[in-house]
């Protein structure tokens, strides 16, 4: 049986004030105390060592499937009504294993070819800029509200082809998710209302399916529903959970990947100056970003077998916490891990996972980011936070972000 080390250091501290502002803080503690570390508030082990975050991730002897929602304390109505909602989530390619996520994603993956994601070039510039005129008419901004947010929301809306002007719904549906994927600290209240949140989010997209059986159209979601592989196509369940993926993380994560880099910009004048010097190594700048402060902090595995890890035993059925932000600041990978150094050049950061499960938007992600913080910086002369000291972060064990970012620019 495993036992908790004397420290009662935990990962659910992260979410503490006191580690809100640097994360990576707690991260360091718990990999100097130990990288292979048994929780026990969490009842896992959290992996904060680049080599076995990214061994475990690449090791099918662990398991994606783990999304597991207790719904049992709500009344027997309510559970009846969300239980299509959970069984949704759970078709989603990142809780599956092979064959089922072998074969989904390589259906959605059809629809989401480097093409497609090319194609968007313009229209994401366009979009930047317009959003860019509207802040600097008005003399001042929260990033966030008019920036941050907007942007992909747009964008994954005129992918997915579903209408813009439903994109506050999009917002409030990829917060509802995210909550129920952090899952921790959260109130009866919270959990009821995500879950109706999603139940809405499938109806949704159910009437837009089935508006197409009727009226095809040349975009994502008529890509997936085509999709096809000999006599296999994703089922209407796997349709809309995967449709719920791609919004989440087409929205939700490249938010905070735009607010988490500005902040890091803000903090940091110097790489703001060598940004604003080198457009041409935007893309460059974005790794750095991703790797310094990335939108998803941590992701986990079931193991299957009895196995060991950096010299420790785990059990068949322990759950296995990855720590992917405590792994893009290994000092054993990263030369100054806590320092932005935007030219980084060996930067195989774990921002977006690895493995089968590598983030599937990854370079809708980049290129969103590369046109935005191109054009901050091109566009800005100078940008600083109204308040640096006090940035409102949202910090658990999963997200990281901002709810508001007030900044002053000229």
């Amino acid at each position: 049986m495993s036992t908790q080390h004397e420290s009662g250091l935990s990962l659910l501290q992260v979410s503490q004030e006191r580690y809100q502002d640097n994360p990576y803080l707690l991260y360091h503690q718990l990999r100097e105390l130990d990288p292979v570390y048994w929780d026990e508030q969490i009842q896992g082990w959290v992996l904060t060592r680049y080599k076995d975050v990214i061994k475990t991730l690449r090791d099918p002897h662990f398991s994606a499937v783990r999304f597991n929602f207790n719904v049992d304390w709500l009344p027997p109505m309510f559970q009846e009504v969300v239980q299509p909602t959970i069984y949704a989530i759970t078709r989603q390619m990142l809780f599956l294993d092979p064959p089922d996520h072998t074969r989904i994603r390589s259906l959605t993956a059809r629809a989401f070819t480097p093409r497609v994601v090319e194609s968007m070039r313009n229209e994401i510039q366009q979009l930047v800029d317009r959003l860019l005129d509207q802040m600097q008419e008005k003399g001042q901004a929260d990033l966030m509200a008019d920036f941050a947010y907007p942007l992909p929301a747009i964008v994954i809306a005129q992918l997915l082809g579903v209408p813009p002007e439903d994109r506050e719904r999009f917002i409030l549906w990829a917060g509802d998710l995210s909550m129920l994927l952090e899952s921790t600290n959260i109130t009866e209240d919270d959990a009821i209302r995500a879950l109706y949140g999603m139940r809405e989010f499938t109806e949704y997209f159910r009437q837009l399916i089935a508006q197409r059986a009727q009226a095809p159209r040349d975009d994502l979601l008529q890509a997936l529903i085509n999709a096809h592989e000999g006599l296999d196509k994703l089922s209407e369940d796997e349709l809309l959970s995967n449709c719920m993926l791609l919004l989440a993380a087409g929205h939700g994560t490249t938010t905070h990947l735009l607010s988490n880099g500005f902040v890091a910009l803000a903090r940091h004048p110097e790489q703001f100056a060598w940004l604003k010097a080198h457009p041409d190594q935007t893309s460059l700048a974005v790794m750095e970003l991703l790797r310094y402060d990335g939108p998803v902090q941590a992701t986990s595995r079931l193991a299957t077998s009895d196995l060991e890890i950096g010299g420790k035993h785990i059990q068949a059925g322990q759950n296995v916490l990855i720590s992917l932000g405590a792994a893009s600041h290994d000092p054993e990978q990263f030369a100054d891990p806590d320092v932005l150094h935007l030219d980084r050049k060996e930067n195989h950061h774990m921002a977006f996972g690895q493995g089968i499960h590598f983030c599937l938007g990854a370079p809708l992600a980049r290129l969103e980011a590369e046109i935005a913080f191109r054009a901050l910086s091109q566009r800005l002369s100078t940008a600083s936070l109204v308040d640096e000291q006090h940035v409102q972060w949202f910090s658990g064990m999963v997200f990281r972000g901002v709810s508001t970012l007030p900044i002053t620019f000229n």
